[in-house]
């Protein structure tokens, strides 16, 4: 089968061509009045950027889902889950805090901001999936509780799934700390030669799996959530994982978060992808890099493996950005992901999701 997206340019010369109102003409087109019922408490699932970053969606963007989710006569609510890592939104608390310095507050979208794993992240139930890597995913109590959902994804490149967008989004973003360790769970490989002893490594590791010993980091494999955190912090690149064994597994076990994000919720969960600021890396970061190619437009669709292989296409579509952290495959057709991590395999994500029944690959782009 082949699934509809919506696709809205950024072009405007009038108030009626305004992002703002194609975002709401894109909630109508792609059927989003029909996810969203009634009484519905809708998830409005998105990433409210660590702090110092800057290129996280709008509030202004995410209002006008909030404002159209309403008048459809349903109660939305902002939601994400804390995060693996130490930062600015590890815990409910801090994570509110970070959404409300960077505008995601009542009084500017409308909502409120409910952190979906409760308090320290252990709000969550096991969701039966069935499949290659899980019998069962933890997903977020207050997302599997939601009776619809609105998913708001800044589409962008990432240093271990090479892309992100909707399908990522569902996977990381709908799990509770464990959830997103067991997604992970590759393991790093340290060159002890190459390490030059900063302890950089030792500063950002959650789970005290790197420590310093005789002036030197040693791991420690029993600890180790697989974050990645000790790699990118390595200043002397002593620190990396088995790209040609790791990507594919850990990319399968995503999907399948995925998947169990949206159990349930048959026919009742919508898609929005933002390809505006297409940074090489994730919101988690704390900072902002240049985007890796020109903005693009804004997608909405009902299929996640859909809009996501929409999203890929149209950002390879684009010539790169030379003075960028895209490293090669600046043409119009070169992927642009593989250009910027060139060990990753971010189109996989689309296979793996249609094999197992996310949602449908083939796709039909219909401009509004």
């Amino acid at each position: 089968m082949t699934a509809d997206v919506y696709f809205a340019s950024l072009r405007a010369r009038s108030g009626s061509e305004s992002r703002i109102t194609k975002i709401r003409r894109l909630f109508d087109a792609a059927g989003f009045t029909g996810v969203v019922r009634p009484g519905d408490l809708t998830a409005v699932k998105l990433h409210v950027g660590e702090r110092g970053s800057d290129t996280f969606i709008k509030p202004v963007f995410v209002r006008q889902i909030v404002d159209r989710v309403k008048e459809q006569g349903a109660k939305p609510f902002l939601t994400d889950t804390g995060t693996l890592y130490a930062g600015s939104r590890a815990n409910a608390v801090e994570h509110i805090i970070t959404a409300v310095e960077h505008g995601f507050d009542y009084a500017v979208v409308g909502a409120p901001m409910i952190i979906a794993d409760g308090l320290r992240g252990g709000h969550f139930g096991e969701v039966p999936i069935g499949k290659k890597h899980f019998t069962s995913v933890k997903i977020a109590g207050t997302i599997a509780d939601a009776d619809s959902m609105i998913v708001l994804s800044h589409v962008k490149g990432h240093d271990l799934a090479g892309f992100g967008g909707a399908i990522k989004n569902l996977a990381m973003g709908c799990a509770p700390a464990v959830g997103k360790a067991e997604q992970h769970a590759g393991r790093p490989l340290l060159d002890e030669a190459g390490c030059t002893g900063c302890g950089k490594c030792t500063e950002v590791c959650p789970a005290a799996a790197m420590t310093m010993t005789d002036g030197r980091a040693q791991f420690n494999p029993e600890h180790c959530l697989g974050c990645g955190d000790c790699m990118r912090s390595c200043p002397a690149g002593a620190i990396e994982f088995d790209w040609t064994t790791e990507i594919r597994p850990f990319l399968e076990r995503m999907v399948e978060y995925a998947l169990g994000a949206v159990a349930g919720k048959e026919q009742r969960v919508g898609y929005v992808n933002f390809l505006v600021d297409i940074t090489p890396d994730c919101d988690c970061v704390p900072w902002s890099d240049a985007a890796i190619v020109p903005d693009i437009g804004i997608l909405a669709s009902t299929d996640p493996v859909a809009i996501d292989h929409a999203s890929y296409d149209l950002v390879n579509g684009e010539t790169g950005c030379v003075n960028s952290f895209l490293k090669h495959h600046h043409a119009p057709g070169e992927d642009k992901f593989r250009g910027t991590w060139g060990y990753t395999d971010g189109e996989y994500q689309i296979a793996y999701g249609s094999g197992i029944g996310l949602g449908e690959s083939d796709y039909r782009l219909i401009k509004i």
